[in-house]
């Protein structure tokens, strides 16, 4: 009679099964939380950093998506709010790029309010959050190897300071954006209304949309400098989500005056759902310019 002994040696499948998923996550994306410490607000913020795995056995320099959040959102969302938890990080290790995930705080803007010396994101960013990524990481310290796209809030906020600030960025994108800044023409209830119009009352010391802070902070009515940058731009918003209008007007006004840009409108609303969706799209713009400009790094 022959007796056959089950023991808990693992078979040679399992073994390699468990070696292909260790194997998997030791060269996956790498997140760092990096302190950014702001002497302009005097206030200690933080940025996530995605590193692709590359980064750590190669010396050469990668280019930078900076990606920005949204209203009422922290710089961890875009790493904690999609459905699948590793598009950002994937996203890296296929681009081979460094993903940038800085603090816009609840209602900043991403600009300088002239009301609120408490809120000065354009400074923060261009001035503080870029050189210190740059003293940092191994990066391409240039315009040509810089790139810029956030959702809502975030999506005017990159357009905002990719049309301000030339200098630091090649291609700008947005996502959902807030292309006016009038929240009197944003679909929203009427106590959605009211909270937004507080906030920015507290923002631009003022809750008059028609008010000239309004008007020239408002990216809609930046075409001709747009124009004049001749940057690369991106532009796609949901058929459902409660700022297509404004998105539908800035392409209207760029067709007008004859500025090329990427525009799309696909299914959906103002939801994670869509900007997970929406994100590998910006992602693959980018690479192409970045391509051109001979500042991509090859895969091994």
């Amino acid at each position: 009679m022959t007796i056959i002994k089950q023991t808990s040696t693992p078979t040679l499948w399992s073994f390699l099964l468990m070696l292909l998923i260790s194997s998997y996550y030791a060269s996956a994306s790498t997140v760092d939380t990096l302190d950014v410490p702001s002497k302009v607000m005097n206030k200690a913020y933080k940025a996530a950093v995605v590193l692709p795995s590359s980064y750590a056995g190669s010396k050469a320099s990668y280019p930078v998506l900076y990606l920005l959040h949204g209203a009422s959102a922290h710089f961890s969302d875009w790493l904690n709010q999609t459905p699948d938890k590793m598009t950002v990080r994937n996203l890296a290790d296929q681009y081979n790029m460094i993903i940038v995930m800085p603090e816009g705080e609840i209602f900043g803007w991403y600009l300088d309010s002239p009301f609120d010396a408490a809120s000065k994101f354009e400074t923060y960013i261009t001035k503080e959050v870029i050189q210190k990524i740059d003293a940092t990481y191994r990066t391409v310290k240039s315009n040509k190897g810089r790139v810029i796209t956030g959702l809502s809030m975030g999506g005017h906020g990159a357009m905002y300071l990719s049309t301000r600030h030339p200098d630091l960025f090649c291609a700008a994108g947005t996502m959902s954006g807030a292309m006016d800044m009038n929240w009197t023409k944003f679909k929203i209830s009427a106590d959605y209304a009211k909270s937004i119009k507080d906030r920015f009352n507290k923002l631009l010391g003022t809750d008059n949309p028609e008010d000239e802070v309004y008007t020239k902070n408002s990216i809609i009515n930046m075409v001709e400098t747009i124009k004049k940058n001749g940057m690369p731009i991106i532009i796609d918003c949901g058929v459902d989500d409660f700022l297509i209008d404004t998105n539908r007007e800035l392409h209207r006004r760029l067709l007008y005056a004859n500025v090329p840009h990427d525009y799309t409108e696909r299914p959906g609303a103002h939801t994670w759902p869509y900007w997970q969706n929406s994100l590998p799209y910006h992602v693959h713009f980018f690479y192409q310019i970045l391509k051109t400009n001979g500042v991509t790094v090859a895969s091994k």
